[in-house]
């Protein structure tokens, strides 16, 4: 396998549409540039560019993905929070994504899903099972243990 060696500024460019096609974060970009062929300094220097430039913004990514984990694969604020973690962002930028997911979707969605296994568990005729059922299907989306007993607490 012949790897493949850029430039700097060729690694800058590829970097550039990698960071353009979509909102990346730090260790993402940090790992393709390496994947470039880039050493430590160069990486550094690369990033420091980047971010001057705006192409990369570890707060506007942070926001993205939470937005976009909670509407379309409905993740509670706990699950993004961790995956966020996992991605090396910031505590700071985790707090002001987490706080850009509006409340009363963030209710409602978890209303949604409630309703959703609560369907599923009709067969269900054990009540402390069916509760149980439906707690830990809301805890694995993430939903943090205040919002996911009010809902049990209302069947």
């Amino acid at each position: 396998m012949n790897k493949q060696y850029y430039s700097k500024d060729e690694a800058l460019q590829k970097a550039k549409q990698y960071c353009a096609y979509q909102e990346r974060c730090h260790t993402e970009v940090k790992a393709k540039l390496y994947e470039l062929g880039m050493n430590k300094k160069e990486v550094d220097e690369l990033l420091s560019e980047l971010i001057s430039d705006n192409y990369l913004n570890e707060e506007r990514f942070a926001i993205q993905f939470a937005g976009g984990k909670f509407r379309i694969k409905q993740w509670g604020r706990i699950k993004i929070k961790y995956a966020l973690k996992q991605k090396q962002v910031s505590e700071y930028c985790i707090k002001k994504a987490l706080k850009a997911i509006d409340e009363k979707d963030y209710t409602k969605t978890a209303e949604k899903l409630f309703e959703q296994k609560l369907k599923t568990l009709k067969a269900e005729k054990n009540i402390f099972i069916k509760k149980r059922k439906l707690q830990d299907h809301l805890l694995q989306k993430g939903f943090e243990t205040g919002v996911v007993s009010k809902l049990i607490a209302a069947i």
